[in-house]
Order: C-alpha cells, then sequence, then structure tokens
C-alpha cells in the first residue's frame, strides 16, 4: 500500500481505497519514500478529538486532481492495532492528525466531498461528475451512487 500512495504522491491511504475490504491504513506525513515515519494502523477506533478545528485544503487518490477545504479537528486520539495484532493507543495533532481523520473516513464509507460545505461542494461538483462519467463509461454494468 505504502508503494501504491508514493507512486500517486499520496500522504495516506485506506485499504478500501485499493479494493481490499480490511480496516486498514497507511500514512506518512512526508508523502515520500525513505523519509518520515511510515505508520500502518489496523482496527483504528477514534477514543477522542479536540473542539478547536482548522480549515484546510485536502485531496484524495480516489479523486484526482480534486482539492477543497475541509474542517477537522486539529487533534484526535486514537486505538489501533499493529500488523501483529499488538494494541496501543497514539495522539496525533496537526497535518499527522488531519491526514487519519481523512483515511479513518474511507474506513467509515465517508469520502472528502461528504465534508465539504454546500458551497465547496458546488464549486466542484463539475469535475466529480465528469470523474462519474468516465467511471461509468470505463465500467458498465457497475452501479455508481450519483452525489
Amino acid at each position: 500500500m505504502f508503494e501504491i500512495m508514493y507512486q500517486d504522491d499520496g500522504v495516506g491511504l485506506a485499504a478500501p481505497q485499493v479494493g481490499v475490504n480490511l480496516r486498514l491504513m497507511v500514512f506518512n506525513e512526508s508523502g515520500v519514500k525513505g523519509q518520515g515515519q511510515e505508520i500502518v494502523l489496523v482496527n483504528p477506533k477514534i477514543i477522542s478529538t479536540n473542539d478547536k478545528k482548522d480549515e484546510f485544503e485536502e485531496g484524495c487518490l480516489s479523486f484526482p486532481e480534486i482539492y477543497a477545504n475541509i474542517i477537522r479537528p486539529t487533534r484526535v486520539k486514537i486505538k489501533a492495532q499493529d500488523l501483529e495484532g499488538k494494541k496501543f493507543q497514539l495522539g496525533l495533532t496537526g497535518f499527522p492528525a488531519r491526514i487519519f481523520q481523512h483515511e479513518y473516513d474511507h474506513l467509515e464509507g465517508k469520502l472528502f466531498h461528504d465534508r465539504m460545505s454546500g458551497d465547496t461542494l458546488g464549486e466542484v461538483k463539475d469535475q466529480l461528475v465528469a470523474l462519474e462519467e468516465e467511471f461509468i463509461l470505463n465500467n458498465p454494468g457497475v452501479e455508481v451512487r450519483r452525489i
């Protein structure tokens, strides 16, 4: 998963994004192989977030070249397991907290456009519809949930 993430210039990736039905995510805030810390979380769960939130432009490997401001808590405390099943807790702040929440949304069946304000969604809707249409053309017979 890290290789796919790095190839697409990403900083995080959730297993469902690559067709794997597991509650697993990887991230590295540097987005560069060999730099930063590679984090793997299995069965992550949010324990708490803080009340302070900030707005920041996000993109998503599932929606290439679409970027939008998303509001998220600046701190998150989580529990998870590593690849060997060992349980641990982790506190994340700033950009790593944002990456985690974005990938966690994928595990919960949410996409980043689900977090956009109405105005922001309106600004990127044409791009999203174009991606849907391209997907439908390339995948006949697949049912698509319309935005």
